[in-house]
């Protein structure tokens, strides 16, 4: 009988921290398995006795995710790009660091995708192993082959971002493996 109010508890608890997002709730205390024995008996088995008082569900809430004022962008990126526009910019903790920039993205066929990626390297003087030896310079690849880097701001590219130098060796030197980057259209 004890071990079915404890196992009762315990299922109870791991509901509750479910519900409410936790996983310390989801364990059960020492003090929660000592109120468990003074339960009336059947309150957490099931068998007959009185039955425990409903509990109200604990509100479940998401987190607040606010656009970036002067972006399109979520305040979780780190980087920001706006195709429709050419430009992107740099955030931190939900505001702009710099920015806007110029930008070129892909052509017809090549056209950069949209969507939430994460940086996941970078290459100070990286060169394509698809476009003849093509020098990239200050390279943040976030989406397989696509990154920022320096290039033309007047040709499209096949998919990458290219910002000029200075913009380039900013984004470069601020954006680490992990960091969010945001394409828009």
């Amino acid at each position: 009988m004890r071990v079915l109010r404890i196992l009762g508890l315990v299922v109870i608890s791991a509901v509750t921290g479910v519900l409410s997002g936790t996983a310390a709730e989801a364990a059960p205390t020492a003090a929660a398995i000592v109120a468990a024995e003074a339960l009336p008996s059947g309150a957490v088995t099931g068998r007959a006795g009185p039955a425990p008082a409903p509990m109200a569900a604990p509100a479940l809430t998401a987190p607040v995710v606010s656009r970036v004022a002067g972006t399109p962008c979520r305040s979780t990126a780190r980087a920001c790009i706006e195709l429709s526009s050419n430009r992107a910019w740099l955030i931190s903790n939900g505001i702009v660091q710099y920015g806007p920039v110029p930008i070129t993205h892909g052509r017809e066929g090549w056209r950069t995708p949209p969507g939430t990626f994460a940086v996941t390297f970078k290459s100070l003087n990286h060169r394509s192993s698809l476009f003849n030896d093509a020098p990239m310079p200050y390279s943040v690849f976030f989406n397989g082959g696509i990154a920022f880097h320096q290039g033309s701001l007047t040709q499209e590219s096949h998919g990458c971002i290219h910002l000029s130098r200075t913009a380039a060796r900013t984004f470069f030197t601020a954006l680490n493996g992990g960091d969010v980057v945001q394409v828009v259209t």
